[in-house]
């Protein structure tokens, strides 16, 4: 049986999830850094694995925020 729908997040919740903007995010999906799949033309993300990146990978956000500021 499938999970809430909440768990798996468009690219625009992820980047507000992140706090980083889409474009940002697009450039780390696309570069393979940041785990997604494509449904049809559109990125899906599972927030469990999306978690997980950021418990082993946290430097890429924080050197994005810094940047954005």
């Amino acid at each position: 049986m499938a999970g809430p729908s909440h768990d798996i997040m468009t690219i625009e919740a992820l980047a507000e999830y992140l706090m980083i903007s889409r474009s940002t995010l697009y450039k780390l999906v696309q570069d393979g850094r940041l785990p997604g799949q494509k449904v049809g033309k559109r990125w899906r993300f599972h927030r469990e694995a999306i978690d997980e990146w950021l418990k082993r990978h946290p430097e890429h956000l924080k050197a994005k925020r810094e940047a954005q500021r």
